[in-house]
């Protein structure tokens, strides 16, 4: 039963994707200037806090930027950028970034059993589904139903991200996604949530 629940949520994420703006990642690179300062000039931060936009998916990122925009997703330090920003600069911004080259990071030792086993298998006691069945057998992603990559992306941030989602913070009804990864998370406890964060930051190196 809970297989075909998360199919059936797949199909709602599907049919969910609105349609976007061409992105001109070289108009996209002119514009960046003023997210470097958190978001790396080529997108892979340096502060564990903010997350690395290199080789994210385009649609997602630019369904986040529009989401951001819309306050439907709260981020302060966003608050003063993406007022003016056009739908436009939105796709330019989202086409460069996922140009980009994720730097990757490194995983901790002493976490990667259980996050690679939350990650893979999630937790049949407690209901928790293994992650890669949306994001993929090596944090790829899946562009089409929305899920983003998550190799390589900050611990720090991934926790952060986790923990929210677990507390049942989401984007909206409208935004089928974080709204998966409310009852994804919602079981998962904060050692999973720092392991499986872990893991990922190293994925590239723990397969």
């Amino acid at each position: 039963m809970r297989f075909l629940l998360r199919a059936v949520a797949s199909l709602l994420v599907l049919s969910s994707i609105q349609a976007f703006a061409e992105g001109d990642a070289a108009a996209g690179q002119a514009k960046s200037a003023i997210c470097a300062a958190c978001h790396g000039i080529d997108g892979n931060s340096a502060v564990p806090n903010w997350p690395k936009l290199a080789g994210q998916h385009e649609q997602y990122l630019e369904r986040q930027l529009q989401l951001i925009k819309a306050g439907s997703r709260m981020v302060p330090e966003m608050m003063g950028v993406t007022p003016g920003l056009s739908e436009q600069d939105m796709a330019d911004l989202s086409a460069y970034y996922a140009s980009q080259e994720s730097a990757g990071g490194v995983a901790d030792t002493s976490k990667v059993v259980l996050g690679e086993r939350i990650y893979r298998a999630g937790n049949a006691d407690t209901g928790v589904p293994a992650c890669m069945s949306c994001h993929g057998p090596a944090g790829e992603g899946n562009p089409l139903a929305g899920y983003p990559a998550l190799a390589g992306q900050h611990a720090v941030y991934t926790s952060k991200m986790l923990t929210r989602f677990r507390s049942g913070e989401n984007w909206g009804e409208g935004d089928k996604a974080s709204n998966i990864m409310n009852g994804s998370a919602s079981e998962l406890s904060d050692e999973e949530i720092e392991a499986v964060a872990s893991y990922l930051q190293g994925l590239y190196l723990a397969n």
